[in-house]
């Protein structure tokens, strides 16, 4: 097999949705977000979630009839559930033709839901091995496990075989930020990954920024999106301010406002859809923070003096639906509101094991609800050709 520099600068592989790529001592660490953004917040959770590429891929052309990657994974694992499946897919001239289900990854383990305590058990790193690839050159994807963090430790294509640039990506391209449920790390799969299940349907090219637990409007994703190549824009926030009790009334607008004042400097006729909130019905009502438990997550009462200005997510959808209505009013038409109730509503809750996250069939409907109400009925229509 012949070995494959993935950090040469002459490389003709392409990252998609990758934006740093840190090298270690043992191989090169993957991340969706740039050193420099990573390095503006004392999160510890941020640099993993970011570490874990949902919606990325590895592109090249090659006549190779095996590819493998070696690789370090880093899965999570909540109380006595099961693992969730860490699953690779290869796509082949824009078919999904295999998958890899790993079975060794480093485990990070909350053994007791209700209480902070992390165990970590070392493993094994994982050899993904797709054969018996068609002869002749083709355009290879390779993508990544949606819910584990990655270190390559190599890759390696047959001897002899070519390698070259993928095509260029000609369809519109589209980022999209967001909490864990725009993550996705139930979807099981990179391809059940609701942005990509809508990105598929409708023929764009999707960058995923959704981000398990740290969507907060933080201005360095804002700048990331203003300063990327984009033709339309998404941004489904709300849920991880109330999650973590992040904002009160009094913050949250003026930070809505800023991180879309901050992207229209990049991208001043761009048409961005904001999305509230999907059903939860731990916080429809009542505050947070969100309280994991036993049976899913849940909120608790607080005296009346401490939830002064806190945010519910009812209270969310009127303060993001107001600002978009404002902003409309004041000349920005390519600025839209979707009420994250379409996407996912009380109807679907059977579908929400933990009372907060859909599980795989909740993603799909999501994907499949977004691509109607977005890019066949609503406002990025016009950017997708028929």
């Amino acid at each position: 097999m012949r070995t494959i520099d993935i950090a040469s600068p002459d490389s003709p592989l392409e990252w998609t949705g990758i934006a740093d790529i840190e090298q270690t001592r043992t191989g090169h660490r993957l991340s969706r977000l740039p050193a420099w953004a990573r390095a503006q917040t004392d999160s510890i959770p941020l640099p993993v979630v970011a570490s874990m590429p949902s919606g990325c891929r590895l592109r090249f052309t090659s006549d190779t009839r095996t590819i493998v990657l070696e690789a370090q994974l880093i899965a999570n694992r909540i109380g006595d559930q099961p693992m969730l499946p860490v699953v690779f897919e290869l796509v082949v001239d824009g078919e999904i033709v295999a998958s890899h289900a790993a079975t060794n990854y480093h485990v990070i383990h909350v053994p007791d839901p209700t209480k902070p305590d992390v165990v970590v058990i070392p493993g094994a790193p994982e050899t993904i091995v797709f054969d018996s690839l068609p002869a002749g050159s083709k355009s290879i994807e390779l993508w990544f496990a949606p819910n584990a963090g990655i270190e390559v430790r190599g890759l390696s294509i047959d001897d002899g075989a070519t390698l070259a640039s993928a095509p260029v990506d000609p369809r519109p391209r589209w980022i999209h930020y967001g909490s864990s449920i725009s993550h996705c790390l139930e979807a099981e799969h990179p391809h059940g990954v609701w942005p990509v299940v809508a990105a598929s349907l409708a023929g764009v090219n999707v960058r995923n920024l959704g981000l398990g637990g740290q969507c907060h409007l933080d201005q360095f994703l804002a700048r990331i999106i203003r300063d990327s190549d984009a033709d339309m824009v998404s941004m489904k926030v709300g849920i991880n301010v109330v999650n973590l009790d992040s904002m009160r009334d009094r913050a949250f607008l003026p930070a809505l406002h800023g991180f879309l004042d901050t992207v229209r400097e990049g991208k001043p006729e761009v048409p961005i859809v904001v999305v509230s909130p999907i059903f939860c019905p731990a916080h429809e009502d009542v505050p947070g923070p969100s309280l994991r438990g036993a049976d899913g997550f849940h909120s608790r009462e607080r005296p009346a003096f401490l939830s002064s200005g806190a945010l519910t997510l009812v209270r969310i959808r009127e303060l993001i639906s107001g600002a978009v209505a404002q902003r409309r009013a004041s000349g920005d038409a390519n600025l839209h509101y979707l009420d994250g109730l379409e996407l996912f509503g009380a109807g679907d809750v059977a579908d929400m094991p933990d009372l907060l996250h859909p599980n795989r069939a909740g993603y799909r409907r999501m994907g499949e609800r977004f691509h109607r109400s977005v890019f066949i009925d609503g406002p990025f229509a016009r950017v997708v050709p028929r």
